[in-house]
């Protein structure tokens, strides 16, 4: 019969039990290299080849004083943007965004794989869930217009990763970004279709710009087979106003790399 006073016996001569330190091994592929930790090509992959990502930090506050440029990059499997249907696919998401009273965009440019944006919110939320609705109102109307085009129904992913945005804070940064939005077109070679004879994009708000140096009158004409895109009403005094300090935009300038977003 095993007692306590047995164990306590048996304990005095049980030597202490030694703890070793395991050495850690990393695994290794069939070339030999080590898996994880530091390398080159380790982490996460940017979702656009070539291209990294907005970081994913907190975004910051957003002054409702000042006007924001944003991009935004849609994924290779959508196409070419700049073709009527999907323009038109475009056009309706801004309509689904022209009633809120926290977020405007008062002008857009459409390229072959991106959109340019100027936008005003209140502050950071609104910005977020305005960019939001227009995102998710345009991934399903050009997501029906690509199904319609290609005959076979297409689904998910539109935009590529997180929209880039830089806010606009004075005169010159105004006229750098106005322009680099509405003549984007030039930026990329100024193909295609135009209107006024080769003067502004179809495929931009450059039509509702008042400010163009070879505008001879400030009533705008609409071409009678033109749809323009709706954009609202700009809010803050910058984009209402401050275009009028700076030096006029000519239609036929091309935005240098230094106004990029």
């Amino acid at each position: 019969m095993i007692t306590a006073s047995s164990h306590k016996e048996s304990g005095r001569h049980r030597g202490r039990k030694i703890h070793v330190q395991l050495a850690l091994e990393y695994k290794r592929d069939k070339n030999g290299q080590r898996r994880g930790g530091k390398r080159t090509g380790a982490g996460r992959k940017p979702r656009v080849p070539g291209r990294s990502s907005s970081s994913h930090k907190r975004r910051p506050e957003v002054d409702r004083r000042h006007p924001q440029h944003v991009t935004l990059r849609v994924v290779g499997a959508v196409g070419y943007l700049r073709k009527p249907h999907l323009f038109r696919a475009i056009r309706r998401a801004l309509v689904s965004v022209i009633e809120r009273h926290d977020f405007g965009i008062v002008h857009v440019s459409v390229q072959g794989n991106h959109l340019h944006l100027m936008c005003e919110a209140e502050n950071r939320d609104a910005l977020a869930s305005g960019l939001k609705a227009f995102q998710c109102s345009a991934a399903q109307h050009l997501n029906q217009e690509v199904s319609r085009e290609r005959r076979t129904v297409r689904r998910g992913q539109v935009f590529a990763d997180r929209y880039h945005v830089r806010p606009i804070s004075s005169v010159r940064q105004l006229r750098h970004s106005l322009n680099y939005v509405l003549n984007n077109w030039r930026h990329h070679g100024g193909r295609g279709p135009s209107l006024f004879d080769g003067k502004l994009d179809p495929y931009s708000s450059a039509v509702w710009f008042p400010g163009w140096k070879e505008r001879t009158t400030q009533d705008i004409h609409i071409p009678p087979d033109y749809e323009p895109p709706t954009v609202s009403r700009p809010r803050t005094w910058l984009a209402a106003e401050g275009w009028k300090r700076a030096r006029p935009i000519s239609v036929f300038e091309v935005p240098g790399e230094s106004t990029r977003a």
